[in-house]
């Protein structure tokens, strides 16, 4: 057997009977009279009927993986999959569903369904309900995931931010600053102005997946950031959140990791948010 049709396999029983999914990637291929995925064979062994949705998708997704399947490869019929795996069609039909849903998969009209190419914002989507279903979740997992993701950014940007980068960072620091100083009545603005900030410095990590990571975080910690960010204006100390943020530039131009993540943590606030959050508690007609 060849290491092509050993690259991938479902989990089947000791008598599962070996079927195939091959991909087409638009060049002209030589299809004999057996079918035509025999080619590009990616060996699958019959499926057990317990989770077999799941275990469809987690096929196709190490057919991808091992790139026997290839972005912008056709992936094989709804027939042909069941006849290789040796399951239903309706589980086959489920399976495209959901990876079509995750942006992994995409249905062309009167041609099939394909790969998709590139990285999409709906691959992001079911891991942002996911954690925000989660029962697990806390303020204290949400802050530590937070802090490794912004030092991490940051030390991207240290390695290869260009130097017209450090200036827009700086001119959006400054953009900060005038929003604050106008008064707490400015908290969106100044929320906004921040966002933006913390934006850029991903931006000049020239990482798109980063981008794309560092995004999902920001939404789960939305809440808690608008909440510092008002806290910190409606108090007057606006002037400490600009120099927060004024230390983290600081830094990323002098190249310096010294306590980095240290430098990122006194950015958040924490006790003020923690207040912000009491007062909430007792005021529910307070709460954003």
């Amino acid at each position: 057997m060849s290491s092509t049709d050993e690259s991938l396999s479902a989990v089947g029983g000791e008598n599962s009977t070996a079927g195939s999914i091959h991909a087409v990637d638009g060049a002209a291929k030589t299809i004999d009279e057996k079918g035509r995925w025999e080619e590009l064979m990616i060996q699958l062994k019959r499926i057990k009927s317990e989770s077999v949705v799941q275990q469809i998708i987690d096929s196709l997704v190490e057919a991808m993986i091992r790139k026997e399947l290839k972005p912008g490869d056709q992936i094989p019929t709804e027939m042909e999959l069941a006849e290789r795996l040796g399951v239903g069609r309706n589980s086959v039909r489920e399976a495209i569903k959901i990876l079509v849903y995750f942006g992994v998969l995409e249905i062309r009209r009167a041609e099939g369904t394909y790969v998709c190419e590139g990285f999409t914002d709906t691959m992001i989507d079911p891991i942002i309900y996911g954690i925000i279903l989660d029962k697990a979740g806390s303020y204290e997992y949400l802050m530590e995931l937070r802090e490794i993701m912004e030092a991490g950014v940051m030390k991207l940007a240290m390695e290869n931010a260009k130097e017209e980068e450090f200036k827009n960072l700086r001119i959006q620091l400054e953009r900060m600053r005038r929003e604050i100083e106008i008064g707490p009545e400015n908290v969106d603005r100044v929320f906004q102005e921040d966002n933006e900030f913390h934006s850029i410095i991903t931006s000049m990590g020239h990482n798109p997946l980063v981008q794309k990571i560092e995004a999902v975080v920001r939404t789960l910690t939305h809440s808690m950031r608008y909440e510092t960010v008002k806290a910190m204006v409606e108090s007057g100390r606006g002037q400490e959140l600009y120099e927060a943020h004024e230390k983290l530039l600081r830094i990323l131009e002098s190249k310096d990791e010294t306590d980095l993540n240290e430098n990122v943590r006194n950015t958040y606030f924490v006790n003020e948010f923690i207040e912000a959050k009491e007062l909430a508690r007792q005021d529910p007609e307070n709460q954003p």
